[in-house]
């Protein structure tokens, strides 16, 4: 009974490793070429994927480039501190000089009103006055010597003829307003 190979485990084991080798032959045979580009792509596929993973891990490319460097970023970083502080500078220069116009401006008008008042104070006609300081003021700001031009007379926008507001003039129609009062008749 011990030598006689029945149906028993090492009867099953040669019977399924039979029957994987016969299906193994069969699905290489049919398919090997397909199976070994397929083991050729997921070959390649992790390949990259391994080595963005590592690039990952390690930092970020410009990461690694600044490590290398810093005394790179420190000369970035120290010009642009300089640019930011010459555009403040230009910034600031440009706020005095408004506010240098500014008082300037303020201090003409003052000069104006004082002028006006003290002509007010003799009795002058301070519209003339203005007009004067004014012009000097215009012909001090201004080198050229530019003749001031008279002013063309204006003309009317419409002769004097008709005027339907009035009932003046133009034609023999003209409108009046009715009598108010409870002996209008209406």
């Amino acid at each position: 009974d011990a030598g006689d190979p029945g149906p028993g485990p090492g009867a099953l084991g040669r019977g399924g490793l039979e029957f994987l080798q016969h299906t193994a032959g069969s699905l290489l045979s049919s398919y090997g070429w397909y199976i070994l580009l397929a083991a050729v792509a997921v070959y390649v596929l992790f390949q990259k994927l391994s080595q963005r993973l590592a690039a990952r891990w390690s930092g970020r490319p410009g990461a690694a480039d600044a490590a290398m460097e810093p005394d790179m970023v420190v000369r970035r970083q120290e010009a642009l501190a300089a640019a930011r502080l010459r555009m403040q500078e230009e910034l600031n220069a440009q706020a005095e000089r408004y506010k240098e116009r500014q008082r300037q401006l303020e201090e003409e008008k003052r000069r104006q009103k004082i002028a006006m008042w003290e002509s007010m104070q003799e009795g002058k006609s301070y519209k003339g006055n203005l007009k004067l300081n004014q012009q000097e003021v215009e012909s001090g700001a201004s080198t050229s010597s530019a003749v001031p031009r008279s002013k063309p007379t204006k003309r009317p926008l419409r002769e004097g003829g008709y005027n339907p507001l009035s009932g003046e003039g133009g034609g023999t129609c003209s409108w009046r307003p009715g009598r108010r009062g409870p002996s209008a008749g209406g």
